[in-house]
């Protein structure tokens, strides 16, 4: 049985759907886990049932970080905050796996000091799933905003460790690998883009640079940008999606669509269900010494029970020490 510890404070939506989402993974039949739920019992008690399911239980910590919060002083000034105590709880071995939708730079600072890097990382990097629409393949964005200034090797290094990932958690038969630029010609980008692409030549399925519209296609299936290019792509896809859908269904709303919008809506959000952030099951942490998932800012409880989803997945699957094989291989 995997535990999971669950930072109940963190997130644009904490706590109601955070201890909700826990609430919802404890019960699932098909999920064979202990649910540790850390937060302020004050705010958390009164969300729960009198009666909790056998395998959860709720652990106190009186501090929360918020997402204002400058992520290395947060974790220095506020030892006993829920997500501190998440990643204690790893450390000391009373949880397999930690998931958090707060503040992201404190989550990847609280995992990487309360448990240290794998041999071989200079620095983490989150792994974001995308969906690639109209097919069953998944492509993962690594960085996705943990390291926004990193060292041409560490991209090196982020592009092994994702195709590592990628065969764990999609199953993917060696995965190819693209270095995200302005171009595809060898001599595109910036002096880090230039400088690490000579370092992906000797990378198992590097098919050199690609694009921004990349992204969700079938392109390569692990895609390596710098964490702020990464992110910024990540919400800029997001927000493409978003504008797009809104201009489709504001079409769809007129009314000489009238008899037919709604059979066409409902087919087009059953289409776009693997695009949804609650979806995708949330982002590991590459790069340290224990299973970290992150999840989206505005998690709802579907998104957390994925998340949990996701971290028991990783745990069984040895995803650590897969990781740090594939970390090694380059040292």
């Amino acid at each position: 049985m995997t535990t999971i510890a669950i930072d109940a404070m963190g997130g644009d939506r904490a706590p109601a759907d955070i201890v909700a989402g826990a609430l919802d993974a404890a019960r699932l039949a098909d999920l064979d886990i202990d649910v540790v739920l850390i937060g302020d019992e004050a705010r958390v008690l009164p969300l729960l049932p009198s009666e909790l399911p056998s395998n959860l239980v709720v652990e106190h910590a009186p501090e929360v970080i918020e997402m204002s919060d400058d992520p290395a002083a947060a974790i220095r000034s506020k030892r006993a905050s829920s997500l501190v105590r998440c990643a204690e709880a790893v450390r000391d071995g009373r949880a397999d796996a930690m998931v958090g939708a707060g503040n992201t730079g404190a989550t990847m600072a609280a995992a990487l000091l309360r448990w240290g890097r794998i041999r071989g990382v200079n620095r983490p990097a989150i792994a974001v799933p995308l969906p690639i629409p109209g097919s069953d393949r998944k492509q993962l964005l690594v960085d996705g905003g943990a390291t926004v200034d990193p060292e041409p090797a560490w991209l090196a290094q982020w592009a092994r460790l994702g195709r590592a990932y990628a065969t764990v958690r999609f199953d993917t038969a060696e995965p190819t690998v693209g270095l995200l630029s302005n171009g595809e010609e060898p001599g595109k980008g910036d002096a880090l883009r230039k400088a690490a692409h000579g370092l992906f030549d000797d990378i198992p399925g590097f098919i050199g640079n690609v694009e921004g519209r990349d992204l969700m296609r079938a392109s390569a299936d692990v895609i390596v940008p710098d964490g702020f290019t990464g992110n910024v792509a990540l919400k800029t896809a997001e927000g493409a999606l978003l504008g797009i859908a809104g201009m489709v269904f504001a079409v769809l709303d007129r009314p000489e669509f009238a008899e037919v919008a709604d059979p066409i809506k409902l087919a087009l959000l059953t289409a776009a269900a693997d695009l949804l952030p609650d979806n995708t099951g949330g982002a590991l942490l590459l790069g340290v010494q224990g299973v970290c998932i992150i999840s989206h800012g505005s998690s709802s409880a579907t998104a957390i029970v994925n998340a949990v989803r996701v971290a028991d997945q990783s745990v069984r699957a040895g995803v650590v020490d897969r990781l740090t094989e594939a970390a090694g291989s380059a040292v």
